[in-house]
């Protein structure tokens, strides 16, 4: 992994991060030497990532779909950091349904988990930052879905959309105070604990992408550190898709069958 030198040190909160992407972007973010508040769920799976973490970390757990949990994680936070230097948004769902079965609850809870918890997180943590004149960096955990309906996981799609826009609007509105706001479209991941794939679909899958292989941990922990680092200074707004491919097209051979003239 390619370990930027100016992450030594700085606080970073990583949400969602005892799944398989957070957990790649906390380790990331430990081999850096960053400070790290990991918040999920689960205090069990926290405690259980952060034994095998190096370094200073705290854990905390909230159920990010509560605003109060929220204002609790960022008021321990400020007791603990003051502010921090670096949110990575990466809490999200990814149920499957048909729309037309898909009920009102459901619909809610894709989106206050993927679009509302970033934006109450980002707004109360970046007055954090503008208060304590920290030049600090946004970083939300996107898809390629953002872009391309994919059928029984419309709503996801949907809120990737919605949070796209959001990163936008907020890169735009915290310039001034010198925060940036990026998000990352990772690549096609063999399964997760909330999202299980048979074996059919990640064979097919993978062997439709371009480059010829699922995201791995270094692909994901590379893109995050490379836009929390000073070498992304001139960026923000952006969408950096880190997917092998995937998204320009599928490698597929496509095969015609002949008929006779």
């Amino acid at each position: 992994m390619n370990i930027p030198n100016d992450l030594n040190g700085k606080r970073v909160v990583v949400t969602g991060a005892c799944g398989v992407v957070g957990s790649w972007i906390a380790a990331a973010f430990a081999e850096a030497g960053a400070s790290l508040c990991l918040t999920d769920t689960s205090e069990a799976d926290l405690d259980r990532l952060a034994m095998n973490l190096t370094g200073d970390r705290f854990c905390y757990a909230a159920d990010l779909r509560d605003e109060a949990a929220i204002d609790g994680l960022a008021a321990e936070i400020a007791v603990r950091w003051g502010t921090a230097d670096i949110l990575v948004n990466n809490a999200g769902v990814y149920p499957s349904g048909f729309l037309l079965d898909i009920g009102v609850e459901e619909w809610d809870r894709i989106f206050d988990v993927n679009v509302r918890a970033p934006f109450l997180l980002t707004r109360v943590l970046a007055k954090q930052m503008i208060a304590a004149k920290v030049p600090g960096s946004v970083i939300n955990i996107s898809s390629g879905a953002s872009r391309k309906m994919r059928k029984t996981v419309v709503p996801y799609c949907v809120s990737k959309t919605a949070l796209d826009r959001l990163t936008k609007g907020f890169a735009l509105e915290l310039a001034e105070f010198g925060i940036r706001v990026n998000a990352i479209e990772p690549g096609f991941i063999a399964g997760s604990r909330v999202s299980l794939l048979t074996e059919e679909h990640v064979a097919a899958t993978t062997g439709s992408i371009p480059l010829g292989r699922p995201s791995s941990a270094a692909d994901v922990g590379n893109a995050v550190l490379f836009l929390a680092s000073e070498a992304a200074a001139y960026m923000t707004g952006s969408t950096l898709t880190v997917d092998g491919g995937n998204s320009i097209g599928s490698s597929a051979v496509y095969q015609a069958k002949k008929t006779p003239l």
